[in-house]
Parts: C-alpha cells; structure tokens; sequence
C-alpha cells in the first residue's frame, strides 16, 4: 500500500517563496510518476506539475510555469515542488499523488491512484 505525506505548507506574503514535500512509503516498480495538485475554496482540483521516476522529465501547468519547480529524491522516495514568487491566486491544499500510468506525466487527477492528505499554503496580499 503506497502512502503519501506532504508536509511544508504555511501562510506566506505575496511574492515570497515555499518548498513543499512528499514523502512516499509503499512505492513499487509500477510507479512512474509524481505529480502535485492543488484546490482552491469552492473550485475543482487542479494540476500543478508532474515529473517521472527515472528520467526526471517534468510537466507544469501554464499557471505555475516559470515559478514553480518540481523535483524528486529517488534515494529518499521524496518529491518536492518549490514554488517562488508566490501569489494570492496560489492559495490552496496542495496535493501529492501517484502516477502509475505507462506514460506518465499525466495531468488528469482521474490518473493518479494514491493521493496524500494535503498541505495548506496561504499568500496573502
């Protein structure tokens, strides 16, 4: 049973800077990617960004592109997403989650299978 636990949300000010964490337990050979995802109050989740296992191939969504920064540790089966220059907009439970698609860096939550709890961030204005 693959388990995920995200931890390094918090309240920070518009244009400061974050680094969230997963941890993952229970990881096997069939997983082959990570991605984050987050939700707003009284919106749908949605992508973040995605990067494979093996070759560290990534993928973000147009929103975070150029300010987020996704990043794994096979050694510690971690992945993390550093998000800089952070705005009201990004306020959110973030989300970790499973890829275990063929092709990974898939940006459909109906295509990840584990899902962490969520970390919280807060920007204010």
């Amino acid at each position: 049973q693959v388990q995920l636990v995200e931890s390094g949300g918090g309240l920070v000010q518009a244009g400061g800077s974050l680094r969230l964490s997963c941890a993952v337990s229970g990881r096997s050979f069939s997983t082959n990617a990570m991605g984050w995802f987050r939700q707003a109050p009284g919106k749908e989740r949605e992508f973040v960004a995605t990067i494979m296992w093996g070759n560290g191939r990534t993928r973000y969504a147009d929103s975070v592109k150029g300010r987020f920064t996704i990043s794994r540790d096979n050694a510690k089966n971690a992945v993390y997403l550093q998000m800089n220059s952070l705005k009201p907009e990004d306020t959110a439970v973030y989300y970790c989650a499973v890829d275990q698609t063929a092709m990974g860096l898939q940006v459909v939550d109906a295509s990840y299978e584990y899902w962490g709890q969520g970390t919280e961030v807060t920007v204010s204005s």
